[in-house]
């Protein structure tokens, strides 16, 4: 009898996006909506499992893990890659390594970059609260045309969001280290430098893939260059900001708030200092999370789960591809 844990899924929802009664009567399938938080637990958990189902880059799965994972024989993960396992790992210890599909063109996580700025500059999430207290208009909002929008990382997903900029009638800057002005005018923003985005930009809004070079890309220096009522935002990955220095920024007013959907350590912990500022705006992770990405993800993981079961397993990830910086960036 086969037997298929789902971890991570937050929303309870997984089971809702496929038709799991495609896989074999003898199938056991077990869902856990809970995060395990260290590795001692997360294998405790799934000692048990053959196959196990996993949400993008929510559990880190490395050699370590997995030499404690006997039973496992099938790791299917969401999206073509995932950072977050150890492929080869997995490889040389007999362990399949299947993603899926993404949407096309898949732009939610660029979506949800305007809702933030959006929300933050126009206080949403504060007048919000105030009606739901019978207060009425407490705050002041900004205008964005005119203004100065800094994309940092003009790919996939910074490039979708230059154009919404432009759009609004904002000027577009942007910088990446390998960007070139040619890259940047495709897109409709000026490339310029690095401190230069940092100063003039009211809004900075980050789209880069994490990476050695790029964790903490952002430092106590950067953030003090900003405009004191700039606001920044975070839809990629949160070590791409150094978290000590942005505390200390958000707290002494170096700019004017942040807008975060991702953060070094997933799920916040229910105490992080982040959940206590007035000058953030923070949602858990929720960029790819939508109905059009999970209608490929679900299903395609349930089409692996049937090949593997066959013999003919499909969508094996290919080791070298994820640490392949010339490959594809899904969903960052």
């Amino acid at each position: 009898m086969p037997r298929i844990a789902i971890i991570d899924d937050y929303a309870g929802n997984v089971l809702d996006y496929a038709d799991w009664s495609q896989l074999p009567d003898d199938c056991d399938v077990a869902v856990y909506g809970t995060h395990a938080d260290n590795d001692d637990a997360l294998v405790a958990r799934l000692q048990p499992f053959e196959i196990v189902c996993c949400m993008r880059e929510r559990t880190r799965f490395d050699r370590a893990v997995f030499e404690r994972l006997p039973n496992l024989k099938l790791l299917c993960s969401t999206a073509p890659t995932n950072a977050a396992i150890d492929v080869q790992a997995a490889l040389d210890l007999g362990i399949t390594v299947c993603g899926t599909g993404v949407p096309d063109p898949g732009l939610a996580t660029a979506e949800l970059t305007w809702a933030l700025i959006l929300g933050l500059t126009r206080h949403i999430h504060i007048e919000d609260a105030n009606m739901r207290a019978a207060r009425w208009q407490t705050t002041m909002g900004r205008d964005l045309k005119y203004r100065t929008l800094g994309v940092i990382g003009l790919g996939r997903l910074g490039t979708p969001v230059a154009t919404v900029g432009a759009a609004f009638g904002m000027k577009v800057i942007a910088w990446s280290p390998n960007m070139t002005a040619a890259r940047a005018a495709e897109a409709g923003a000026t490339l310029v430098g690095k401190e230069d985005l940092l100063a003039q930009s009211d809004v900075v809004t980050l789209h880069m893939v994490l990476s050695d070079k790029t964790r903490d890309l952002l430092g106590a220096d950067d953030l003090r260059r900003m405009k004191k009522d700039a606001i920044l935002v975070n839809t990629s990955r949160g070590p791409l900001i150094n978290e000590a220095a942005l505390l200390q920024a958000l707290k002494e007013g170096w700019i004017g708030g942040a807008a975060l959907d991702v953060f070094d350590q997933e799920p916040l912990p229910g105490d992080h200092p982040l959940r206590r500022l007035p000058n953030t705006l923070l949602t858990p992770h929720i960029g790819y999370a939508t109905e059009a990405t999970y209608k490929v993800f679900i299903p395609d993981t349930v089409e692996n789960i049937l090949a593997y079961l066959a013999g003919k397993p499909i969508r094996v990830m290919n080791p070298a591809a994820q640490t392949d910086r010339s490959q594809p960036k899904y969903l960052d």
